[in-house]
């Protein structure tokens, strides 16, 4: 690939939960055996669904995807494929908090093998922790960006970025989250976007922790589209906020030039596979409750879009 970036519309619904869905959906340790991976792949397959469900009842195809793990979504994978869907999959091992590939040295081949239109990695990378962790991530984020840029693939690069605080920020702010995450991740986020670049490590697509103001999204877009990086586009992830802050961060995104679209995955299936699993409600029940809050988050942030 030689062109950098991405800047068509793009709504994700994202499943690719790993580790946190075996142990959180299922309340399952360690080693699953196939009749366990069987389960979840089913209960994945149910999102599938859903998001087909969504496109038929309008969703525009050309801008809908799906992000899903090869461990239990290698058949949906394969299947979003050939019925010309974009597809994400993701390069890291689950559940880290430092960044390395799922498959090890064997990460290209796998890349390769189900050709997704983006290859996703999650990152937690704050600039003001430690160097050397930052510095490993980087060597490895550049080694996997320069892969997706060559030749020898024909996926773009989708980065998730993460910028847990560090303590003493949070210190700062006498513990409080919601102020770190409104006074100090906006400008960490800026920092982090432009001390990777400069490492080498250039994606087409940064995904992003939601973000209450217009003027920090205006800033992120800034910093992924700085130095001729005028095609780079951002999503906004959901991070399993409820209905409401989802609802608000897609509608700050979406008036932002450079916002592209969003990636919100639990928000929009997490309470109906728990209530299906249960038995509260049928399959059919679930797919349709998944599809119609896939298709809201689409609503809302196509009715907030700037025109283009």
């Amino acid at each position: 690939m030689t062109t950098l970036g991405f800047d068509q519309p793009l709504y994700i619904l994202p499943f690719d939960h790993r580790g946190s869905f075996q142990k959180k959906m299922f309340g399952w340790d360690g080693h699953l055996g196939p009749q366990q991976t069987a389960e979840i792949a089913a209960a994945k397959r149910v999102i599938y669904d859903a998001f087909t469900e969504a496109v038929y009842a309008g969703v525009p195809k050309d801008k809908a995807g799906i992000l899903v793990d090869e461990q239990f979504g290698a058949t949906i994978l394969h299947d979003a494929r050939a019925d010309g869907y974009a597809t994400a999959c993701p390069a890291e091992k689950s559940g880290q908090d430092e960044f390395d590939f799922e498959y090890g040295e064997d990460f290209a081949r796998h890349i390769e093998l189900f050709d997704p239109t983006f290859c996703k990695v999650l990152v937690r990378y704050n600039p003001e922790g430690d160097r050397s962790l930052n510095r490993r991530q980087s060597l490895r984020l550049k080694r996997l960006s320069e892969f997706l840029h060559s030749n020898e693939s024909r996926s773009r690069f989708m980065f998730e970025l993460l910028v847990p605080p560090e303590k003493a920020q949070l210190d700062r702010l006498k513990g409080d989250k919601k102020a770190y995450d409104r006074q100090l991740r906006p400008r960490l986020m800026a920092e982090t976007i432009q001390q990777l670049q400069d490492a080498g490590v250039e994606p087409d697509v940064w995904k992003i922790e939601g973000l209450d103001r217009r003027e920090d999204c205006e800033a992120i877009v800034a910093a992924a589209r700085r130095q001729g990086r005028s095609q780079v586009g951002c999503i906004i992830l959901g991070r399993g906020e409820d209905d409401k802050k989802v609802h608000e961060w897609l509608s700050v995104a979406a008036a932002v030039p450079g916002f592209i679209g969003f990636a919100v995955g639990r928000t929009s299936f997490w309470d109906p596979l728990v209530d299906w699993r249960a038995n509260k409600i049928t399959r059919d029940a679930a797919v349709g409750e998944i599809a119609r809050r896939y298709q809201e988050f689409v609503e809302i942030f196509e009715g907030n879009a700037v025109p283009a």
